[in-house]
């Protein structure tokens, strides 16, 4: 039986984790030309490492600007700036990590 509460208990973590990144993240960017992936390759280009990456795209949700945004001038004269997240810390460090682990490239080049 505890097994049993053990894995409906993390099954619920993992799916609410879930949720976090595509309610928040897909729901959004499933409206714009640019899939969610291009994003993701856009900053890993410019910033490596996953601990770049994640600094770089935290900065961004939190304070959204002209002058730190990776997109080109022609996408944002476009579609505008995006709005600051709503996302606290921790659901955002969530959200990131969920999103890194989706594609990064890392382990899976042969």
């Amino acid at each position: 039986m505890a097994k049993i509460v053990f894995t409906l208990f993390s099954l619920a973590l993992f799916l609410n984790a879930n949720d976090i990144y595509e309610n928040n993240c897909v729901s959004c960017h499933k409206s714009l030309p640019v899939s969610i992936d291009k994003y993701f390759y856009r900053y890993l280009l410019k910033y490596s490492s996953e601990r770049s990456v994640k600094e770089a795209m935290t900065t961004y949700l939190n304070n959204p600007t002209k002058e730190t945004t990776i997109m080109p001038e022609a996408f944002i004269k476009r579609f505008g700036v995006k709005k600051a997240t709503k996302l606290n810390e921790e659901q955002l460090d969530k959200a990131l990590d969920i999103y890194w682990d989706k594609y990064k490239v890392f382990g899976k080049l042969k």
